[in-house]
């Protein structure tokens, strides 16, 4: 089994409250001819439970972000710093340093690079010039699961290796200017900016640190992935001239409560376990009705997605830097009993489910 040595995480410095943000987008989602749709929007960014998100850039710089170039520029320029200290975070708590990264895998699905980030950070970070990169876009929310889980299978056939997986997301970049369909008016209230990290090593790497906190790092036993038919339009981007236009349907919910408890109960059977062994639950903020949903089909006690909830109210819903900011919290708040079993879990565009059974 690979090993979680450490995660790590950033947001922007700017932070505001929802009701802040609210205001501030209003006229340039809807413009001064759809004023009409500004209690419609304050309704459905109250609705998403968000209490405060960090931004890439001051509020007041979201009037004009310059078009597809000068947003994708902010991206690389705001994505690369964040990068940089969720890596550092991450090998620091881990104990280890640049030069021992085998492989960086960067995730994305709010902005394009070539070079892409994973490259830039290599002079950066001082990382080896022989390290190998894998950068990785379009997944989008369910790409911080999906990342742990290809990174454990390249550790299982290096097992002497250590792997980094960086996830950036500046959502709000992506905002489109005089767009007010339903799609984008929840979405401009949902997503916020963040990054980050996590560092894993092959079952061979010996770790010369404990955990600071002196708690059991978190092993990989085994990874599932679920793709759903005829929900390619459930969730994704439109891509075009203005850049990343939202692509999000009301049947997210549904699509959970009909494959997820299924998928799940499966997958833990492969192991011997039962939803009911499953001590902790590291889940997407994918949205209040997501995770509804979620807690409904797997029939979880109130509390079980507890982090999670915390997250979407403190950040909003980082695409795939969420996840793993849950299992950060995860890993610092609930110290998890050795032998105990956890279940990773995230879904996006596709539709699909990538789920990642780990043990403590």
């Amino acid at each position: 089994m690979s090993v979680i040595a450490a995660v790590g995480s950033a947001v922007p410095d700017h932070r505001y409250p929802q009701s802040e943000i609210t205001e501030a987008l209003a006229a340039t989602v809807l413009g001064p001819a759809h004023q009409d749709r500004l209690p419609v929007m304050r309704r459905l960014h109250a609705s998403a439970q968000v209490a405060t998100r960090h931004l890439a850039l001051p509020l007041e710089r979201y009037a004009d972000l310059g078009g597809f170039s000068g947003s994708n520029d902010l991206f690389i320029r705001v994505g690369l710093d964040l990068a940089e200290r969720a890596i550092r975070d991450a090998l620091d708590r881990a104990g280890l340093a640049p030069e021992d990264v085998d492989l960086i895998m960067s995730v994305s699905v709010t902005g394009v690079a070539a070079p892409s980030l994973d490259a830039r950070l290599v002079a950066r970070l001082g990382l080896r010039p022989d390290v190998k990169r894998v950068p990785v876009f379009g997944l989008g929310c369910v790409a911080g699961a999906a990342g742990v889980a290809r990174v454990h299978d390249y550790l299982l056939g290096h097992p002497g290796e250590v792997a980094v997986l960086v996830s950036v997301e500046l959502c709000s970049l992506t905002l489109q200017a005089d767009d007010t369909s339903m799609a984008n008016l929840v979405a401009s209230g949902l997503f916020g900016d963040g990054a980050a990290a996590v560092v894993m090593t092959g079952p061979d790497r010996a770790l010369a640190a404990p955990a600071p906190d002196g708690s059991t790092r978190p092993r990989v036993v085994d990874t599932r992935s679920r793709m759903y038919p005829g929900t390619d339009r459930v969730m994704g981007w439109d891509i075009g001239s203005t850049g990343f236009k939202i692509v999000l349907d009301a049947s997210v919910p549904d699509v959970v409560e009909t494959y997820l408890r299924e998928d799940v109960e499966k997958f833990l059977a492969d192991h011997g376990l039962t939803v009911a062994d499953i001590g902790t639950w590291v889940a997407h903020p994918g949205g209040p009705k997501v995770l509804q949903a979620v807690q409904r089909s797997l029939g979880l006690a109130e509390d079980a997605l507890s982090l999670t909830w915390d997250s979407l109210s403190a950040v909003g819903n980082l695409s795939s830097a969420s996840v793993l900011q849950v299992l950060q919290t995860t890993l610092r708040e609930r110290r998890p009993a050795p032998g105990s079993a956890g279940l990773l879990l995230a879904m996006g565009p596709g539709f699909c489910a990538e789920l990642v059974l780990l043990t403590w």
